[in-house]
């Protein structure tokens, strides 16, 4: 009977610890160098310093965005605020897929008050991570 108990004592343990093993990533996720570069991104973007925002990014995520404002004929400045107003809000991580060098952080946000879902592609260069490419879709 004791040893029954026991058992079932230790199943209970092992399960609760499973259960906030599993939700726990979530909440951690912020605490990861991702997050943090991609905040430091949305940091700069709100606060439209262009040399902020480039330092977030890869050099070719840099490369590709200098092209596209030239193309566009805008100024940094200018694009800084394209940017503020294409930027998703509320934005909350779910997930982190971490392969050597590279890494996908799944996110949600909100734009035009609609509900998103992001994919945020990264890689580390010299030392740190920083964001490449990143799509948002609406999440219905």
């Amino acid at each position: 009977m004791k040893t029954g108990a026991r058992s079932v004592l230790s199943l209970g343990l092992l399960f609760g610890f499973a259960l906030s093993a599993a939700a726990a990533p979530a909440k951690d996720l912020e605490s990861t160098p991702q997050a943090k570069v991609y905040r430091q991104s949305l940091k700069a973007i709100a606060d439209g310093n262009y040399e902020a925002y480039t330092k977030c990014m890869t050099k070719e995520a840099v490369a590709e965005i200098e092209k596209q404002t030239k193309e566009m004929g805008k100024t940094t400045k200018e694009g800084m605020e394209m940017m503020k107003a294409l930027a998703p809000s509320d934005v909350k991580f779910s997930d982190l897929k971490v392969d050597g060098k590279n890494a996908v952080l799944a996110a949600t946000g909100k734009m035009d008050n609609d509900v998103m879902k992001g994919s945020i592609e990264l890689a580390e260069e010299d030392g740190q991570w920083k964001i490449g490419k990143q799509s948002w879709s609406n999440a219905k």
